[in-house]
C-alpha cells in the first residue's frame, strides 16, 4: 500500500511538474509573439499613410482620359512593403510550443499569420513584376506599371487596416493571457 501510495504521488509530481513546464513555454511563446506583433504593427503603421496617399494621387490621375495623364502629382518614392518578421511564429511551431497556447489565441495567432503572409506574397509579386518591366526603361508602359501600381495600393489599402485591427485584438488577448495589462491602455496611434 505504501509502495502504490509512493508511486502514485510520484506520477501526480511528475504531471504537475510537466504542466509548469509547459505553462512556461506557452508563456515564452506569448511574449515572443507579443514582441514580434508589436515589431509587425509598427512596420505596417510606419507605412499606412504613404501606401493610402499614393493610392489617391494613383486614382486621381486614373480618372483622368489617358491622353491627359501626366504622372504629375503623384509623389512616387518606392513601394514601401511593410517587412514582417515570423521568427516567434517558426520557433513556436518547431518547438511545438504553439501545442500548449490557449487554443483561441492559436487560432487568433494562426490566421493573423495567414494574412501577413498574403500581403508579402503580395508585396513580393509586386516587386518582381516592377523590376521585370520598370516604367524608366519602357516609357510606353508606364500607364501598365501605374495601373499596377493603382492596383497593388488599393489592395494595401484593404490589407493594411485589417492587419493593425488584427494586432490590435491580438495584443489584447495576448496580454490578457499574460496577466498584464491591456497593450490598448498604453499604445497611441
Amino acid at each position: 500500500m505504501l509502495i502504490s501510495a509512493g508511486v502514485f504521488l510520484g506520477l501526480m509530481g511528475e504531471q504537475w511538474r510537466e504542466r509548469l513546464h509547459q505553462r512556461e513555454l506557452a508563456e515564452q511563446a506569448l511574449r515572443r509573439f507579443r514582441s514580434e506583433i508589436v515589431e509587425n504593427r509598427k512596420a505596417v503603421a510606419d507605412v499606412k499613410d504613404y501606401h493610402a496617399t499614393l493610392l489617391t494621387q494613383l486614382d486621381a490621375q486614373f480618372k483622368l482620359p489617358a491622353e491627359k495623364r501626366s504622372g504629375e502629382g503623384i509623389q512616387f518614392h518606392g513601394v514601401r512593403p511593410a517587412n514582417f518578421d515570423h521568427s516567434a511564429w517558426d520557433l513556436a511551431i518547431a518547438t511545438q510550443s504553439l501545442a500548449f497556447v490557449d487554443p483561441d489565441i492559436a487560432l487568433e495567432l494562426s490566421k493573423l499569420y495567414n494574412v501577413q503572409n498574403f500581403v508579402a506574397e503580395l508585396n513580393r509579386g509586386f516587386i518582381q513584376a516592377m523590376y521585370v518591366s520598370p516604367p524608366a526603361v519602357d516609357t510606353k508602359n508606364e500607364t501598365t506599371f501605374f495601373g499596377a501600381v493603382l492596383l497593388y495600393y488599393g489592395d494595401m489599402s484593404v490589407y493594411e487596416p485589417r492587419l493593425l485591427t488584427m494586432y490590435d485584438e491580438a495584443l489584447q488577448k495576448i496580454d490578457k493571457a499574460l496577466g498584464e495589462k491591456p497593450a490598448g491602455a498604453t499604445r497611441s496611434k
